[in-house]
Formats: C-alpha cells, structure tokens, sequence
C-alpha cells in the first residue's frame, strides 16, 4: 500500500473506518464535492472492516454481491454470494482504483470527538500506536459500522473450564487450527453457524449444529444467471445498475410478502428445505423457529451446501438447551451428549454504537439512547455528524451509498449558502419513540436499551426500503422543516 502524508491538522471531512461504509463516502466526498479535503481513520492495519477482520472457514456475504457492491463500479466476480477472502480483495482494489487509498490513515483509533459550536468544529483524539495527538474537522461520518471489533457475544456456559479441547469463537479464528478427523460441535443456528458447518465439513471434521433455537434457511445459487446475462447484453455500469435493482426488487418483495404473510412464507421455506432433505426425520422441529420469516434476518445457504452437508452425513443437528460443557464435548438439557474435541460458538455478535467513541456536544456527553435517528443518518441535536446504518433486510450498501450521497448535498448546500452548521432539531412530544430496529436477534435487543430510537412517523422513521429511500434521500429537498443550517457561533447545539 501507498506511504500516505501525515493528516493535515483541519479536515473538511473525516471518515471513521475502511471498510465498506468509508470507502463508499470516500468516493462520493471526491466526485461530489471535489474541493472538500477528507481522510479516513483506521483502527486496525488493512482495508476491508468486517470482511477482514472475519476469516473463520467459509466467511461469504449474506446477501448478493450486486447490491452489496458499490453502484459506481458494479461487482463482476463470479459468484453473486461470495466468499470474505473475495469481498476483501474487491473493497481493496476499489479504495486502489480510485486513489482512495493515500487518504487512509492505518492505525489510527478515534477515541472521542467534541464539538463546539462556537467554532463549528470537530476536535478528534486520535491513538496511534500509543501516542495520542488532535486534529480538527468541519464534519464526521462514522462509517465504523456497529458490530464490536474486540470480542463478539460469548455466553459463559457452565463447565467450560472443563472442556478438554479448544474453545472457538468464530470472530477469533485461529488460522493454525486444524480441523480434519476432529469432532467439531458449532454452537449456533445462525448465518455464522449455517456458513462454518459445510466449510468444516469440507475440510475433513465430523461436525454438529447444536441449536438452541432453529432459524428460517433458504438455498439460493451462489451464482446469479440473470446478472450474467445483463453483463452480457449491456455497457458494464448500465448492467450493474439493472442487477443492483433486479436483486433489491426482488428482495424487497420477498421481505413484504413475509411480513404481510408470515404463515405462507414459512411454507415455502419448509417447503424448500424438505426438497433438500427428503429422507431426513424431524425437518420441521430442526428448521420452524419460533419467530415469523424476517423477525430476524433469513439464513442463505449457496448452492444448498448446509442441506449437501446433512445429506451426506458428514454434518449433523442436535437442537436442545446446553446444560453443561464436559471434559468430551456438551451435555444437552435433555441429558443427551454430544462429543467434540472442538466445540464453536457462533453465538453472535455485539454491537459497539459509535466504535466506541466518547462524544461531547458543547461539553455535554453523547448519550445514543437520548436521541432519535433523522432519516436514517443524523441523530437529533448532533451537528455535523453522519452515521453509517445499513438495512437490516437487504445489503448494507444499498443504504450507506444513499446516505453517502445526502451528506454531499448537504455539504454542497453548505458552501453555497454560507453556512458552517447543519443539525436535526429534536422531535416534540408528538412523535412517539420505537426501537431502532424492528428486529428479534439477540445482537439487537441486548443492545436495545443503549441504542438510540427511531420515531413514529418521517423523517425519523427508519425505513426498511430502498425504493422509498432512493426517492426521498437522492431527490427529497434539504429544507424539511427539520434539518436546521446556521453559522458557527449562533449558539449551542443544544438551544
């Protein structure tokens, strides 16, 4: 990688993360507003966010690749669900193309931001291997995503200490383990779990999925024949905007007709996955959760190779409660046992609002769960700051491409009108505050009561729809009644 200059003392724009969010801005911040000066603060030392920092066997999107690719340079690898060691080398050679990479600051961690109003600046504490120093900024855009880097969710189950062989948290993957001829117990149902069970498989172990609880899982082809024909018919840049809405069409239907037919939906996934597994009892009690399809997020396999994987029997399911761990492996609630010389939790994620930034407005502490979410990217009464939340039903790029192009309007908007400020005005009494996402996975509601809310109505309700949003985010007029523009030293941001 480039050897980047020293970050200028005063930026126009600071970006927090490399990974798809960062990049995203980044190439919006250069071709939308030219003039602005950026740079883009990395924690860690490589490019890519969640899909570097994920290297256990199998790690693939959860979503296709035409709609979690950026729209101005269109995915062409090969398969629509690709796999982690792909997505980074695409991220990578994307922040290359566009000489994104010189503005990238390696090694730097944000530890807090504090802004006055007074100056109408962004005052950043940056780490650097140790040593701390400042710089200022005019705006912030936080594209550091919400999952927490150092450590996911690991619940302390009874007798671990007991367990004889390693204990595996798959956000902690350690290269060196060998899998082959082991027995390997994969604690989760989710898409961590349903992607490390056929890759295990592959590479030699006997392997079980120890559920707790199930979850809906459809197959769908790892490669996208429809996309394939359009880069075959059309100019590269028109046939990657025909598939990005082919697929978000697609997506989006099938997510409306699970939430207006819950029952239906689940048929037609029962349905599929009896297809694969005609021989195998129990399919109903392994794969009906006890959630509606889309409470949580739906479990794509490609190619079947979780349902390839049970047929042949080199994966199978134990669904139970976990009493214990033994010297052998996991004594179920049922008294049932299951040995393992390896033993995964996929027991999910935790979020981390913000990357763990400490925030002040005026002197005051940020605290998330005091504020709504203004149209998807602005909290209330925070000037001058955006933040990077994807779609919980479709590809997280979808939206952050939509609200890297708001901030450069806004932004745009600034220097022509003079302005230095511009912020949500808190909502009254009238709107009536939700949960951010309407979502039942357990990342989400352990973190609910520190989150921030969403409202009852727009624009601080957070929509799970692309089109909606392409209308009102890409064409919607800034002047809202809401969004509020002012000059540095007309008071605090608080008044």
């Amino acid at each position: 990688m480039p050897t980047p200059a020293p970050p200028a003392p005063e930026l126009d724009v600071a970006i927090i993360g490399a990974g798809l969010s960062g990049i995203d801005a980044a190439w919006h911040l250069q071709h939308r507003c030219p003039d602005r000066t950026y740079a883009i603060f990395e924690a860690r030392d490589a490019i890519g966010g969640t899909w570097d920092l994920f290297r256990y066997p199998g790690v693939r999107s959860d979503s296709d690749m035409h709609t979690l690719g950026f729209p101005f340079r269109p995915w062409r690898g090969d398969k629509a669900i690709a796999d982690g060691s792909d997505i980074r080398d695409y991220i990578e050679d994307t922040a290359r193309a566009f000489g994104i990479d010189r503005h990238i600051r390696f090694r730097h961690r944000i530890v807090a931001a504090d802004w006055s109003s007074d100056t109408a600046r962004w005052t950043l504490t940056c780490d650097v291997d140790g040593i701390v120093s400042t710089l200022r900024c005019r705006f912030l855009f936080m594209g550091c995503g919400y999952y927490d880097y150092a450590r996911g969710h690991a619940p302390d189950f009874a007798g671990q200490g007991d367990f004889a062989g390693p204990i595996v948290h798959p956000q902690h993957w350690p290269q060196e383990l060998d899998v082959a001829g082991k027995r390997v117990a994969v604690i989760g149902s989710g898409a961590t779990a349903v992607t490390l069970v056929p890759a295990l498989a592959a590479r030699g172990a006997q392997v079980t999925m120890v559920q707790r609880s199930p979850s809906h899982i459809v197959a769908q082809p790892a490669r996208d024949r429809v996309a394939q024909l359009l880069y075959r018919l059309f100019p590269e840049r028109l046939a990657g905007r025909l598939a990005r809405w082919k697929s978000a069409a697609l997506g989006l239907a099938a997510y409306q007709f699970a939430r207006r037919w819950p029952r239906r939906m689940e048929a037609l996934i029962l349905k599929g996955v009896r297809a694969e597994l005609p021989g195998m009892a129990d399919v109903d009690r392994h794969f009906t959760p006890r959630y509606d399809p889309w409470d949580q997020r739906l479990c794509l396999v490609p190619d079947a190779d979780l349902f390839a994987a049970l047929r042949d029997g080199s994966a199978t399911i134990a669904i139970d409660t976990i009493r214990r761990f033994t010297p052998n492996g996991i004594e179920l609630g049922s008294g049932a046992r299951v040995d393992a010389d390896i033993i995964v939790t996929a027991t999910g994620l935790r979020l981390h609002l913000l990357g763990g930034i400490g925030l002040t407005i005026d002197g005051n502490h940020f605290i998330p769960a005091d504020h709504l979410i203004y149209r998807g990217m602005m909290a209330s009464g925070v000037p001058n700051l955006v933040l990077a939340l994807g779609y919980t039903n479709a590809s997280w790029t979808l939206k952050i491409d939509l609200v890297s192009r708001r901030m450069c309007r806004m932004l745009n908007h600034m220097r022509r009108h003079g302005h230095d400020i511009c912020l949500p005005t808190p909502p009254g009494p009238d709107v009536e505050r939700r949960p951010l996402l309407d979502f039942s996975s357990g990342y989400v509601t352990r973190a609910a009561a520190i989150s921030p809310a969403q409202g009852s109505r727009a624009p601080w309700r957070l929509r799970q729809n692309y089109f909606l949003d392409y209308a009102t985010l890409r064409f919607g007029g800034l002047a809202d009644g809401v969004l509020r523009f002012t000059r540095a030293g007309t008071g605090s941001a608080r008044d």
